[in-house]
């Protein structure tokens, strides 16, 4: 197939019609005159390659051209279009890059199948978790509007079960506000030198009522100092590390324990929070940090969890360009670890 293209042609051309004229001169010609013959269809035939050769190359650029205005999306007049290679084998070439440009466009016709896939998960989640408190919220008001309101045994119970489902609410539209502002960029990060330690007994504070209730001991590995500073933005921070702490005692064993272990990284401090409880299976552990993906969506949801929790953790370590991963075994436990700056 390389040896049609239009060099080759252009040669079959001149060479058909001198051999024809050649030809003719012998047969009906005079022998005496056969040099001056021979020596004029030479010249003829670079003549005639010469012409087919130019006229072929024009016509093959002129039907290329708008394979090339399709793969380089061009939008550009006819005048200015001639921009496809004028050298070398120029079909074999532009066979070559609309392969490439073939095999781009797949890759982004997959991705954008990927993206419309996301997209549509995405939506049913959060209709579904707007629905749950919802529904909840409606059937609770219709009991109450008829009759349940005068009814003491029932209407402070259903009013405080409004209430949660309304703050549940309130809980997931910010979750979602906060989610988008870490992906465009928007959250600003106030970055100051704190104690890290300072922040997890703080932390440990606030879950002491809940880890007392599921017999679950929280731990922190004290360095002899007694701080570890480190540089970033500590609400946010904070914010990570209630979530992998009330995740930890939320998912726990009865009985168990919380860790949560620093390791020295030369200008880095890695955190570990670490528990022996029901774990998370492999094949779960690579979409962990999605948003709304649940491991067990019963108890997910039993906990009062949006789903959003460890994807807002995974865009905060992310924004302060420090990274987070995790691995667990089923029914031996969990470790979450994200690396930190250190204060200068």
């Amino acid at each position: 197939m390389k040896f049609f293209t239009h060099p080759s042609i252009a040669f079959i051309i001149a060479f058909v019609a001198v051999g024809v004229s050649i030809t003719s001169t012998i047969v009906f010609g005079k022998p005496e005159n056969l040099k001056i013959v021979l020596l004029v269809n030479a010249l003829v035939f670079v003549v005639l390659y010469v012409f087919a050769y130019i006229v072929l190359k024009d016509f093959v650029i002129k039907k290329i051209t708008p394979i090339y205005k399709t793969i380089y999306n061009m939008s550009a007049v006819r005048s200015k279009l001639r921009t496809v290679p004028r050298s070398g084998d120029i079909v074999e070439r532009v066979n070559r890059e609309v392969a490439q440009w073939a095999e781009e466009q797949t890759k982004e016709i997959s991705r954008l199948s990927a993206m419309e896939q996301f997209r549509k998960e995405f939506l049913g989640n959060v209709s579904h978790e707007l629905k749950t408190p919802s529904f909840a919220i409606q059937g609770q008001l219709l009991t109450l509007l008829d009759g349940g309101l005068e009814d003491p045994s029932i209407n402070r119970k259903y009013v405080e079960s409004c209430e949660r489902n309304i703050e549940r609410l309130i809980s997931l539209v910010d979750e979602l506000e906060t989610i988008n502002k870490l992906e465009t960029g928007e959250t600003i990060l106030h970055k100051t030198s704190f104690n890290l330690i300072i922040l997890v007994e703080e932390i440990f504070a606030a879950c002491e009522i809940v880890s007392e209730k599921k017999n679950i001991r929280l731990y922190m590995q004290r360095p002899a100092t007694g701080r570890i500073m480190v540089y970033a933005d500590r609400q946010r921070i904070a914010q990570v590390l209630t979530n992998l702490i009330g995740n930890s005692i939320n998912y726990g064993r009865e009985g168990g324990e919380t860790e949560v272990l620093f390791s020295d990284m030369h200008d880095h401090v890695l955190v570990e929070v670490k528990d022996n409880g029901i774990g998370i299976a492999e094949d779960h552990c690579s979409r962990i940090f999605e948003r709304f993906y649940r491991v067990d969506k019963h108890r997910s949801r039993e906990h009062g969890g949006s789903g959003l929790g460890l994807a807002i953790v995974k865009h905060i370590i992310d924004a302060h360009g420090e990274t987070i991963n995790v691995k667990s075994k089923l029914n031996v436990g969990t470790v979450f670890a994200f690396t930190l700056e250190k204060s200068k």
